[in-house]
């Protein structure tokens, strides 16, 4: 196999909740794609792609998977690279102004990592951390 492109797509409950969201924390929408099924952002220098559907029109889409309760569990977890420990906890403060819940706090863990785990207001989550 040799794709073209990878990109993820997640289910989420409130699509004008998550275009805010994204939005306020930066992130670059990708508008040729955000229809009133679906909003779409880039992420990082790779411009990696994540769609975020309506959760019923995911699992219209896509046959015979259902998505789980993203408050509760998780399939995936993404990791958004920081590039300074400043960087790691002003992230972690604009995730919390913007409604978003931390998970673990600003830590330092393993060998020189530091970084935080947090959740969107759908619940999927996202590892930040400086190495």
């Amino acid at each position: 196999m040799k794709p073209k492109m990878i990109w993820a797509n997640l289910a989420v409950a409130n699509l004008e909740r998550t275009q805010k969201f994204y939005e306020t924390l930066g992130f670059k929408p990708n508008n040729p794609h955000t229809s009133n099924d679906l909003v779409s952002f880039f992420f990082g220098e790779n411009s990696f792609v994540i769609h975020f559907f309506l959760k019923h029109i995911l699992e219209s889409n896509v046959k015979d998977v259902l998505f789980g309760d993203s408050q509760r569990s998780n399939e995936i977890i993404f990791t958004l690279s920081a590039e300074s420990i400043e960087q790691v906890d002003e992230w972690a403060k604009e995730v919390e102004n913007v409604g978003g819940t931390i998970i673990t706090k600003p830590i330092s863990f393993g060998n020189n990592y530091y970084g935080f785990v947090f959740a969107d207001p759908d619940g999927h989550k996202f590892n930040v951390f400086k190495m």
